[in-house]
């Protein structure tokens, strides 16, 4: 059997969690120049913004080009109505095989409303239910409180705090945590579902 996915777009109650397209590129430019002072401290890519215009569309086709080859999913957060760019998020192949490494960030005067949980638990259960991994991880720095909640509210356990928090979910683990009751629905390349729980 061909295996699922993976998801290209992912509703959530409240969010759009997608592939990126080259035209998003003004929607994430402004988001990202509109948050710098929110995003250096904990992003190494921000050290190298703002970006042009031209930068932020060869970066969204190379993201594009990887999710299409299966390399890497890079992934954006827009609000529900698919207009307003949210953040970014992303299902990462970079531990290792069987595993992936969530990442995760919210625009500035979008933080503190439960977008990167939403978003985050929506990315664990399409980890486990379509890419059928047996580990997910989420890296953040020890200083970073707000991001490193998320994955303590989905289920994870910290496996390793040195230089930055390591957190954890095995493929055994997850049917009980709060990330496995995530309401979703994803759909692959052709629109064709993958799991609908909000028809």
């Amino acid at each position: 059997m061909p295996p699922r996915g993976p998801a290209y777009r992912i509703v959530t109650p409240r969010l759009v969690v997608r592939c990126w397209e080259p035209r998003d590129a003004p929607l994430l430019k402004e988001a990202i120049d509109s948050s710098l002072d929110h995003l250096r401290p904990w992003m190494p890519w921000a050290q190298h913004e703002p970006q042009t215009l031209a930068e932020k569309v060869e970066l969204l086709r190379e993201f594009r080009g990887e999710f299409d080859l299966g390399a890497n999913s890079v992934y954006a957060i827009f609000d529900a109505g698919d207009e307003r760019v949210l953040g970014g998020s992303g299902l990462h192949p970079r531990i290792g095989p069987g595993a992936l490494e969530i990442g995760y960030w919210i625009r500035a005067d979008a933080v503190g409303q439960g977008y990167a949980t939403e978003s985050t638990a929506a990315l664990t259960r399409v980890a486990f239910d379509v890419a059928d991994v047996e580990r997910v991880e989420i890296h953040c720095s020890t200083e970073n409180h707000a991001s490193a909640a998320i994955p303590r509210k989905l289920g994870y356990s910290l496996h390793e705090a040195g230089d930055d928090l390591i957190f954890t979910l095995a493929a055994a683990d997850f049917p009980t945590t709060p990330a496995a009751g995530a309401r979703l629905a994803a759909y692959d390349a052709i629109g064709a579902p993958l799991i609908d729980d909000l028809a």
